[in-house]
């Protein structure tokens, strides 16, 4: 075979590799220990929750979530689960290949590291750049990147005694064009014909 043939398959083997490694860097957050801090914590090992009180930061990865009180969860397969509520409580995690973050807000976050989804309740929020999208419970697959977005809440997220009827409310910012080539100048022909009015 060709030396440069094989210098040009290596080069492109290697950018390959290097791409697959940085677009699945986000997607290794739930791999990564998980760092909590707060100003209180009660951790009830025989049922494997742990209860974080005041100022309370998770980060997992590229993944954060801040709320005043975290509950968090094991599962039997080591999977956590996580309760955060704070005024608002916050989510913010790098999306997959891109140097862009999806950061979210709501009065309770659900986030469930085992099917990767993230549940915004109560006037919950969620920007990506500068788009922005709010309802009353806003669902977040960060394995899909594909947001559900309820203006009410169901019955299991519903104030007692308070029937809610909100909308989605979306801002879709339009996208950037490319930098578009300067049009080639218009040639003037000189006139004979014009004359003074």
């Amino acid at each position: 075979m060709n030396p440069k043939k094989i210098n040009a398959a290596a080069l492109v083997f290697a950018a390959l590799i290097g791409c697959a490694a940085t677009c699945h860097a986000e997607r290794a957050d739930r791999d990564k220990p998980m760092h909590l801090e707060a100003n209180r914590v009660n951790i009830d090992d025989a049922n494997q929750i742990s209860t974080f009180e005041g100022n309370v930061q998770i980060i997992q990865g590229t993944m954060v979530i801040r709320g005043d009180k975290i509950v968090v969860t094991q599962d039997k397969e080591g999977f956590t689960h996580s309760t955060a509520t704070g005024q608002p409580a916050s989510f913010r995690q790098k999306r997959e290949g891109l140097d862009e973050y999806a950061e979210g807000f709501g009065e309770t976050i659900h986030y469930d590291a085992r099917n990767e989804t993230v549940d915004l309740l109560v006037k919950a929020r969620v920007k990506r750049e500068q788009d922005e999208v709010s309802g009353e419970h806003i669902t977040y697959n960060s394995k899909t990147e594909i947001f559900q977005v309820h203006g009410t809440l169901d019955r299991q997220g519903e104030p007692a005694g308070v029937q809610p009827k909100g909308r989605v409310h979306a801002v879709i910012q339009p996208k950037k064009s490319a930098v578009s080539t300067p049009a080639e100048p218009l040639f003037i022909a000189p006139s004979d014909t014009l004359t003074r009015p």
